[in-house]
């Protein structure tokens, strides 16, 4: 990866819906050649997509809380399983396992803290091999969906 595949990069992480020509101009390239390079750095999984940012509370969904998961064994099956059964939430948008106590964050996102309530006790207190769950609510986001930084 060359500078220019930087730059690249940094053009469509700020602005997913560049068009081509307009992403070669940015970056000085002709269009056959920034085609060819935006396609390999698809194909290379540089690039996993593209999608609109959505905002959560103009949604509906105002309400965020971090849940902490530690699991009552952490053999591979009983890892497997877990992280098999997170995709069925939706309302968990993100999901880390973590070295040490706990095992797993999970951001979780909600209506409001009754449907938080209600998905913390049918859902989440339901994944398989909990051992406990502790969550915090999230009182203000600061930084999300930030561009990384590639220089």
């Amino acid at each position: 990866m060359d500078r220019i595949d930087r730059k690249i990069l940094a053009e469509l992480h700020g602005d997913g819906r560049l068009s081509l020509t307009e992403l070669a101009d940015r970056v000085g390239l002709s269009l056959s050649p920034c085609h060819r390079r935006v396609r390999a750095l698809e194909e290379s999984g540089v690039i996993l997509g593209y999608r609109a940012l959505l905002a959560p509370k103009e949604l509906g969904l105002g309400f965020s809380a971090i849940v902490f998961v530690t699991l009552r064994e952490v053999t591979r099956q009983a890892v497997a399983d877990f992280e098999a059964a997170l995709p069925q939430i939706p309302q968990i948008i993100e999901a880390q396992r973590l070295f040490g106590d706990p095992d797993y964050l999970l951001q979780v996102i909600a209506k409001d803290l009754q449907a938080f309530q209600q998905l913390y006790d049918e859902r989440l207190t339901s994944l398989p091999n909990v051992q406990r769950l502790v969550s915090t609510l999230v009182m203000k986001s600061v930084i999300h969906d930030r561009v990384l930084p590639l220089s």
